[in-house]
């Protein structure tokens, strides 16, 4: 038998993580849950508007796909490391479909445990210690976070009003310019729900082309959008090809967020390189949820509708309310988020959102979670019925609360 030692007394694991993670920032999402947990033990009633965690249902016919894919014996095998041939043919007429662009199937995507993971990957292809990713600010964590894990830096691009919440990729200095590998765009945005033109893209592909950068577009708000406003992708810039990989999300647009799914696709030789480190790292995404997302893809037109409207009717319930108390907020046209400047008299977003917690019970997301440029504004997610938000903006209102 195997001699059983006598545990140490009082032992106590001394191994550091990390020095790259030690140095992150603090993740304000994990703050706010703090402050989440404190107002709920003081018998606070949340409404929460903080986290963008999708609540409108998974549509039935997604739902039963999965199922069906569920009782096939052979997706319970390891799934291809590109993604199944079905989901990467549905991906490539979807993008012929939707915006009138040619994708390889066979070269040119790749199947996703998510979007995030698949930016977090591809930042780690690319970047070593001491190269620059270029990254428009405020931003949504993992387009910084993964290039100070990965060693590299960050070069912020503010997103000012002004220049309607567009980077000025013209303002980066020549000696940062050397050293950049990776441009991010991610329009429309998060959390600012800014949207970019074409003309803006074809001017981000001529810019990396010019300097011999990888443009990454994160287009997870492909189809939350409004008033007949439809987001172009990259690819509809002649010769976008040449430099760019774009991401997708099936999490916002089919409200399938736990399923973790997504895809990447573009340039062959950025999306081997995607593939390279994923295959190290894991065995690719259930063959269960790629055939509901290749279901998704192929009828998404019978259910997308009701889901845009959903989004659409709680924004209108928010801009009406928040300008009602004093804010002056033009309607997104994309996105489920609606992006707010914090009232003067307060210090930070952070506090502004505090007060707010404890005074109504409403709960936001403080700009600084998205980085120090947003830091005197803060974030409103569509996360709820129309009748809650209704009541998140009556509880505001009853406190007298406006901006001033």
């Amino acid at each position: 038998m195997p001699v059983q030692e006598k545990p140490v007394k009082d032992f106590k694991l001394n191994v550091p993580m990390a020095d790259n993670l030690q140095k992150l920032p603090t993740y304000v999402f994990a703050e706010l849950d703090e402050m989440k947990a404190k107002a709920r033990a003081r018998g606070a009633k949340l409404i929460d508007l903080g986290i963008g965690n999708p609540d409108v249902p998974t549509p039935e016919p997604i739902r039963k796909a999965i199922q069906e894919a569920a009782g096939k014996l052979e997706n319970y095998h390891y799934p291809p490391f590109k993604g199944k041939q079905n989901f990467r043919e549905a991906v490539s007429n979807w993008m012929k479909k939707r915006y009138g662009v040619e994708i390889d199937p066979e070269t040119e995507v790749q199947a996703l445990i998510g979007s995030k993971e698949g930016l977090g990957h591809l930042t780690f292809a690319y970047i070593n210690p001491g190269d620059v990713s270029l990254v428009p600010a405020p931003y949504y964590p993992v387009h910084s976070r993964a290039t100070w894990l990965a060693g590299g830096e960050v070069y912020h691009l503010p997103l000012t009003p002004e220049n309607h919440f567009l980077p000025d990729l013209e303002s980066i200095p020549a000696d940062v310019l050397k050293k950049a590998k990776l441009l991010f765009l991610n329009f429309p945005n998060n959390p600012t729900a800014a949207c970019a033109d074409l003309d803006f893209y074809t001017k981000a592909v001529a810019f990396c082309k010019q300097h011999q950068i990888v443009l990454i577009s994160d287009l997870a708000y492909s189809e939350i959008c409004f008033d007949g406003y439809r987001p172009p992708s990259i690819f509809e810039v002649p010769g976008a090809k040449d430099v760019a990989i774009e991401f997708h999300s099936f999490s916002k647009s089919f409200s399938m967020a736990g399923c973790r799914i997504g895809f990447a696709c573009g340039n062959a030789q950025i999306v081997k390189a995607l593939y390279s480190r994923k295959t190290n790292l894991d065995y690719g995404v259930s063959s269960i949820l790629q055939d509901g997302a290749t279901f998704a893809l192929e009828h998404g037109e019978a259910f997308l509708p009701e889901i845009i409207k959903t989004y659409q009717e709680r924004r209108d319930v928010v801009v009406s309310g928040m300008n009602s108390l004093g804010w002056q907020i033009t309607p997104p046209k994309a996105t489920m988020y609606v992006w707010l400047p914090v009232p003067k008299r307060f210090a930070d977003s952070k506090s502004w959102c505090q007060y707010l917690l404890d005074e109504t019970g409403v709960v936001i997301t403080p700009g600084v979670a998205f980085g120090t440029q947003g830091d005197r504004y803060f974030r409103i997610s569509l996360v709820a019925p129309t009748e809650v938000l209704q009541e998140a903006i009556g509880r505001i209102r009853d406190k007298g609360i406006r901006f001033e």
